[in-house]
């Protein structure tokens, strides 16, 4: 037998470290497409001498860029026969990533806890993205239900790791070199500094994206995803195709450009969940809250803790939950992050 099925919950085990296959060498061809794909209009990404007047060397990739390719070599091991992505935590980003670089991943396990209807389990992992010099370039943990081989297979103790709610300010790496000082706002394409904004303030960010099934197929190959939710119209009872939930990610990000266009780097993942699941059809809209500000030790560069939420078409203004306290049916994505502006 020389093809695999995946693995199935019955087959990890609590602490082994798993290396995964593929390593991928980054290039420019990355940054055009997830341009293409997105919205995405950065300007610390889209212009070498914008990133240069910034303090750093080049354009790095976009982060969340990063975070897929180094996601995607994960999914064959983790998530091949993955019910749900359920969220992440105590993400970070370590080193900017450069066209020329190899990423490469590996996840440990931290948690496993079966599931009361013995079908399925969750297995929680923490893994990190390293370049060609085995530096981590970003970290993360993630949990996600993942289907039984057999419900009769005997399961471990569960075991449910303690996460931080957030990660501290104090822990987040300004990329070297960053200086923010010499910022040129009408580059960046809006005048709003950190210090513009307030905790609890909310930013409708105005535009929306219909998603398309190529298109999210063919950004889920790019990141070498091969979860079988996302391309075999069999695995689900409805016969649809489930969106990448990181696609989700990168269109909310992009849409909160009209906003928050000054927001330049994500450094940090405090939490995340795909409230309900996402179909070619759907369009997707984004509203963000400030959650928190805090100074960096970078020049000229501040932080600021964003919720960005992501909605599909019909959701009412800045829905987040129902009565019941669960998701608004609508919710498509909750996400909560640190990112880099100018002060």
């Amino acid at each position: 037998m020389k093809t695999s099925s995946g693995r199935f919950f019955e087959d990890y085990q609590l602490g082994e470290v798993i290396r995964h296959a593929v390593p991928r060498t980054v290039s420019g061809g990355e940054r055009a497409l997830y341009h293409a794909l997105y919205p995405a209009r950065g300007a610390l990404y889209s212009s070498d001498e914008f990133a240069r007047a910034c303090g750093l060397v080049a354009a790095p990739i976009d982060d969340l860029a990063a975070f897929h390719l180094v996601f995607g070599k994960t999914v064959p091991d983790i998530s091949l026969n993955a019910v749900a992505n359920l969220g992440y935590a105590e993400g970070r980003w370590l080193k900017p990533v450069w066209p020329g670089d190899t990423l490469s991943a590996e996840s440990t396990v931290i948690g496993l806890k079966e599931n009361s209807n013995r079908a399925s389990g969750v297995v929680w992992v923490r893994t990190r993205g390293l370049n060609q010099r085995g530096e981590a370039v970003l970290e993360y943990v993630r949990w996600v239900m993942v289907r039984k081989r057999s419900p009769d297979a005997p399961a471990p103790a569960p075991v449910v790791p303690m996460l931080a709610k957030a990660v501290p300010a104090a822990d987040l790496v300004v990329p070297e070199g960053l200086d923010f000082t010499r910022y040129d706002f009408d580059l960046a394409g809006e005048p709003h500094r950190w210090g513009d904004y307030a905790v609890g303030e909310r930013i409708d960010h105005v535009d929306g994206v219909t998603i398309e099934e190529a298109e999210h197929m063919l950004a889920t190959r790019l990141w070498q995803n091969t979860a079988k939710v996302h391309f075999d119209a069999t695995q689900r009872p409805d016969g649809r195709r489930l969106i990448y939930g990181g696609h989700i990610i990168s269109l909310a990000r992009a849409l909160s450009f009209n906003g928050l266009a000054n927001a330049q780097m994500v450094v940090a993942l405090n939490g995340g969940a795909h409230a309900n699941p996402c179909f070619a059809g759907d369009t997707v809209r984004a509203w963000s809250e400030v959650l928190d500000i805090a100074d960096t030790a970078g020049p000229g560069v501040g932080a600021i803790r964003l919720r960005t939420v992501a909605v599909k078409h019909g959701a009412a203004p800045y829905a987040l939950r129902g009565d019941e306290g669960k998701y608004a049916p609508e919710v498509l994505l909750d996400l909560d992050y640190w990112a880099l502006m100018p002060v």
